[in-house]
């Protein structure tokens, strides 16, 4: 599989977002084409939470709907962990609803040194896919 390719404006877009929210989790829907990411839609957390995200239903529909007419498609779903590895946690496990995506999380437990990683989660089972952050 190849690796999943994160320009370093949507990196940079993805860790400003998780640095604003913070400490609170951050989340975000990903598009791209194939295995690029080619935009970043920050999002609300509505669980206000440290520990747990979601994305308002409204939200995501309206990004779906954007990301479709663009021609696009759902690549990823983004969220932090603001003070945990970047490793799905049970409840990301549980409510892991788009099996097709990869699920990106930043750890900001070291705000010098943030470690974003993907995942796909598909029947509770968790298999890393490679990110690769690029010009």
């Amino acid at each position: 599989m190849t690796p999943l390719e994160i320009p370093r404006s949507i990196y940079d877009a993805m860790l400003a977002h998780g640095r604003l929210w913070a400490p609170l989790e951050a989340c975000g829907i990903v598009a791209g084409q194939g295995d690029r990411a080619v935009r970043f839609y920050p999002t609300e957390n509505a669980e206000k939470s440290p520990t747990r995200y979601s994305i308002p239903p409204e939200d995501i529909l309206r990004i779906l709907r954007e990301i479709e007419r663009e021609g696009n498609q759902l690549l990823a779903i983004f969220h932090t962990h603001p003070a945990t590895p970047a490793y799905p946690s049970a409840v990301d496990i549980q409510l892991a609803y788009y099996p097709e995506a990869v699920y990106l999380i930043m750890s900001l437990a070291d705000p010098e040194a943030p470690v974003l990683r993907g995942f796909y989660i598909r029947g509770g089972e968790v298999t890393e896919r490679e990110v690769v952050v690029g010009p």
